[in-house]
């Protein structure tokens, strides 16, 4: 592991995202929640929530951080079918939570082809990506296209699983 032990504590935070394409129709079954395992969106929150506390124990020579704040929002998407995954991690600390959100998108994403999988083989996971960063000494980071009120930019609200 990297030694952060000299470095100063500075508030974090950093955005991921990824998206998983899914047939039209595994995509209506899921807004009605009627798939066997139950509320996708639902359980793809939580278990981005879930590994973004377990990422140093994933990742190896990943430093465990105590977060002080992850969100998860899941949002199905019409057009092209999908299911797009947002992750926001927040820590004081002397090292980033980039992995941190991008573990949290990830698993999300492995979460709802889990629950799909049996009726949508042909179900995708792509695009995880880190959005933007800031803190630390390297600063503020935001990819390129990531202007607020675009994809990929925070939330504004409190996210919330949207049907």
């Amino acid at each position: 592991m990297v030694d952060v032990g000299g470095k100063a504590a500075t508030s974090r935070e950093a955005l991921a995202s990824g998206r998983i394409r899914l047939e039209p129709g595994t995509l209506a079954a899921i807004r009605e929640n009627t798939l066997a395992k139950g509320d996708v969106l639902a359980v793809a929150r939580l278990a981005g929530i879930q590994a973004a506390k377990e990422t140093s124990r994933l990742i190896p020579l990943c430093h465990p951080l105590r977060l002080d704040h992850v969100e998860v929002e899941v949002v199905p998407l019409a057009r092209p079918a999908s299911i797009r995954v947002e992750a926001l991690a927040r820590t004081r600390g002397p090292t980033g939570v980039e992995m941190e959100a991008l573990t949290a998108v990830s698993v999300a994403l492995l979460a709802v082809y889990d629950m799909v999988k049996a009726v949508d083989r042909s179900a995708e996971i792509g695009e995880i990506r880190l959005e933007r960063k800031s803190g630390g000494r390297s600063g503020a980071w935001r990819r390129a296209g990531a202007a607020a009120g675009e994809q990929g930019a925070a939330p504004r609200r409190a996210p919330r699983v949207r049907r």
